[in-house]
């Protein structure tokens, strides 16, 4: 045991990257977070699914991909579209 830290073992990233699926579980992560903050929006402004979609110039079915946490198939315009559609700005930001 790692008496200064209190644990035992190396760091859950180091796991991820030995299970070579950190860029995985990252990507999923970043994909629920946006997902999250963007159906928050929706709830704010009280838009519908369909409302929405009708706002993104899209389908239903397209939100629900975006929507859902699990599927990373979202593209950068479909998440500019999304932000719009609810006041917001789409940033992104490398480090």
């Amino acid at each position: 045991m790692d008496s200064d830290k209190g644990r035992i073992g190396a760091d859950f990233a180091d796991f991820l990257d030995e299970q070579g699926i950190r860029e995985d579980v990252e990507g999923l992560a970043v994909k629920e977070l946006i997902a999250e903050q963007i159906a928050a929006a929706m709830k704010e402004k009280g838009l519908t699914k369909v409302a929405m979609a009708e706002l993104m110039h899209t389908t239903r079915a397209q939100l629900d991909r975006l929507l859902d946490p699990s599927n990373p198939s979202v593209t950068l315009i479909t998440l500019q579209r999304a932000a719009k559609a609810v006041g917001r700005n789409l940033t992104i930001v490398l480090t």
